[in-house]
């Protein structure tokens, strides 16, 4: 009887030692991609069903009015780092317009070094190279997708969203199957791992971004009710998120620790909703919001937004308060009761108040900056929003890849002359522009833009465009690929909507930091019609080889790279205008000391 006794009571005391260390709440992020505030069945969609989405909301909370920004990176390193993107050196998407500075404090980084098991699954879009891995910045377990999308001009190529090439923890894998499904897959992995730890999920599906690759059985519903094929195509793609969003939802329930997890289900931006700016898929529904992805109206930056924790988050809540995606990490800090980190502004203000007690005294009056453009350098009044909960300033463009050069005055007297106000309260579908009746409103947003962009800018200017990292131990070979690649050539390929072809613009550099070493270096040709020369230039290294017509490859071995910093060039010249390789491997062979 009293070995019994003792054997209970260790029993006991270890289950107690588990629940203690298991206090902190387990955290999920599902962050889908270019999935509209319209894109939910109880927003009004007349096509969608999206049910499981919606549970969340029945078994918490969803906030009706909650903002992200209008493209994947920037939103991405908001969430992450609860700082307005353009401090963390995140202007866009692509071509070292995405890469967050290393310097950067994570949520994932805060909540290892609390404790946390941490991992993402899906898309990262914040540099695919060291020291810009989700690996180098605080998840311990990675399972994505190069660049911003698979099948893009981050590779590898040919690689599509059925059975895709991924990165697992930094290596690349093939895998079997649909990509939102396998993310879900290692997502499942993750959390039911047995552990004394509590972890952080973040799963960040690719879907429904382009290109348009589906099922068929998830497409052909949407198509039997006569949709136009892209909706059709888009409409299964989420339908295939909604069912992956239950098996989680009843992963954590079979697991037992539904009560012990906070769920956060949102989108990164709103819905590409058009091929061009002046073309609409036929029967896409956005809630009667104007604009798209890349806009700064509403259909560009309004995303749903659900949350559950049970037994905190009372169910079917809904608040109409005005949330954005810099509150998410503070909020999910403060509700583990962890600091956040000292001498790093936050911008983003807790949620939990209004979560859990409908206090909403620290959001009240608050201004929401938005602003998109393409290229590595903002500029000021351009294709910028400021957003309260009653009034929204706008200062709209048509085509904000283009802004890529400083505007002259004479178009910036324009665009200050015709700034927009609305009172979206009234006119959440922003028709009526309020400006003219009331001048001093616009003077006042104005200003405090002005000061947010100076103060924002400044400091991003202040670090400099992060560097990829060449002959670290932590990733020997690194893959240099057009979609990271910067310069003037790169700049100018979007300029102003002039027109385009297949050839425009074939030309960048890489920012690099370099180890000393012996280097391999392989590069990858495009197709070459004629005999050409191959160039590698880094400092005071030039090398050059021979390319026959039609070569697909050139290796240089041997090759000694100096400790420093620099623009890595790698160009074909068959004309006198030199184009750029496809890819440009860099493995360090030998590390010089």
């Amino acid at each position: 009887m009293k070995h019994f006794l003792i054997s209970i009571t260790i029993l006991f005391f270890s289950s107690l030692g588990y629940a203690q260390i298991q206090s902190k709440p387990n955290i999920i992020i599902m962050m889908t991609d270019d999935q509209g505030y319209g894109d939910i069945g109880a927003h009004g969609n007349p096509y969608l069903k999206t049910p499981q989405i919606e549970s969340i909301g029945t078994q918490g909370l969803e906030m009706t009015h909650f903002f992200s920004y209008p493209n994947c990176s920037a939103s991405r390193a908001s969430l992450l780092t609860g700082r307005y993107p353009y401090r963390t050196g995140v202007t866009a998407v692509t071509q070292v317009d995405h890469f967050m500075n290393t310097s950067e404090v994570t949520i994932a980084e805060i909540l290892s070094d609390n404790g946390y098991r941490t991992g993402i699954f899906g898309k990262w879009h914040l540099g695919d190279n060291t020291p810009m891995r989700p690996i180098d910045q605080g998840f311990q377990e990675t399972l994505v997708h190069r660049g911003g999308g698979i099948g893009q001009a981050a590779g590898p190529a040919g690689n599509t969203y059925f059975n895709p090439i991924l990165e697992h923890n930094g290596t690349s894998k093939k895998y079997e199957g649909y990509c939102d499904d396998i993310f879900t897959e290692a997502t499942l992995d993750f959390i039911s791992l047995k552990s004394d730890k509590p972890f952080f999920a973040y799963l960040a599906t690719n879907l429904p971004h382009f290109p348009l690759q589906v099922p068929n059985s998830r497409a052909e519903p949407y198509r039997q009710i006569g949709l136009h094929e892209d909706n059709a195509l888009t409409y299964g793609m989420i339908d295939n998120i909604d069912y992956n969003v239950g098996r989680v939802l009843n992963k954590l329930k079979e697991l037992g620790i539904e009560n012990n997890t906070i769920v956060v289900f949102l989108s990164d931006n709103g819905p590409r909703h058009r091929r061009t700016k002046n073309d609409s898929y036929p029967g896409r529904w956005v809630a009667n919001l104007r604009g798209t992805k890349t806009s700064v109206y509403d259909a560009g930056i309004r995303v749903p937004f659900y949350v559950q924790w049970p037994g905190k988050i009372d169910p079917k809540k809904q608040t109409s308060q005005m949330g954005a995606i810099i509150d998410l990490m503070p909020t999910l800090l403060d509700a583990i009761n962890v600091d956040k980190p000292k001498g790093i502004h936050i911008d983003g203000k807790s949620l939990l108040p209004l979560w859990i007690k409908g206090d909403s005294d620290n959001i009240e009056n608050r201004d929401f900056f938005v602003q998109m453009h393409y290229g590595p350098t903002p500029f000021k009044y351009m294709h910028f929003a400021v957003r309260t909960s009653k009034y929204k300033l706008v200062s709209p463009h048509d085509f904000p890849h283009g802004i890529v050069h400083q505007p002259t005055d004479f178009t910036l007297n324009h665009v200050l002359k015709n700034l927009e106000l609305y009172n979206v309260e009234n006119d959440p579908s922003e028709r009526i522009n309020i400006a003219k009746e009331n001048p001093e409103i616009v003077e006042a947003m104005l200003e405090r833009y002005e000061i947010w962009f100076d103060e924002v800018s400044e400091e991003r200017d202040s670090k400099g465009i992060q560097r990829i990292h060449l002959g670290t131990k932590k990733q020997p070979k690194v893959n240099l690929s057009r979609f990271d690649w910067g310069g003037p050539r790169v700049i100018s390929r979007f300029d102003y909507g002039g027109p385009r072809v297949v050839e425009d613009n074939q030309l960048g550099f890489w920012r690099v930091k370099t180890e000393a070493g012996s280097y391999k270096i392989t590069i990858h040709l495009p197709e070459i019609n004629t005999d050409a020369i191959t160039h590698v230039r880094y400092n005071d290294l030039h090398l050059k080889a021979p390319v026959k017509k039609s070569q697909n490859q050139v290796v240089f071995e041997n090759v000694i790279l100096p400790k420093g910093k620099g623009n890595f060039h790698v160009f074909i010249r068959n004309k006198r205008l030199p184009i750029g390789p496809l890819f440009v491997d860099v493995k360090r062979v030998l590390l010089i000391n």
